[in-house]
């Protein structure tokens, strides 16, 4: 039985700045996961509600919707062997402070003591929300 799945991940505004794009694309590719789709934009409202939308109504959520749109996302589609559980334990935990090393978040994150956790990578969840999520940020696919 095949688990081929397929994921998004968001490289956020904070790595995009901070110049480390190449860092997350190398360790998802060095895991042997496979680029199927990438581009780099600047995520509107629109976008951003129908992508967190289980947030809506929350404390946080015009924060998050405005820290996600402070500047460039690079979206993709990465495929592999259980991707969606392979690439979320590559990030690490959400809290960068206490990621684990080895992890994205361990090695690069920061804790900024914003409102928002800027933790460079966003992940699926799961299949269902990979299929969600695909399907809002690259509706060809």
């Amino acid at each position: 039985m095949s688990d081929i799945q397929r994921t998004l991940i968001l490289v956020k505004p904070d790595a995009v700045r901070r110049g480390l794009t190449g860092e997350v694309l190398r360790r998802i590719e060095a895991k042997g996961y496979t680029l199927v789709a990438a581009e780099l934009r600047t995520a509107d409202d629109d976008l951003l509600a129908a992508h967190y939308a289980e947030h809506q109504g929350k404390p946080f959520f015009g924060a998050l919707v405005e820290f996600m749109k402070s500047g460039p996302v690079l979206a993709v589609v990465a495929e592999g062997q259980r991707v969606i559980e392979g690439f979320r334990s590559l990030a690490g935990s959400t809290e960068p402070t206490a990621a684990a090393p080895g992890t994205i978040r361990g090695d690069l994150g920061r804790d900024w003591g914003s409102a928002v956790v800027q933790n460079l990578v966003h992940g699926s969840d799961s299949p269902e929300s990979a299929a969600r999520e695909i399907g809002l940020w690259f509706p060809a696919l």
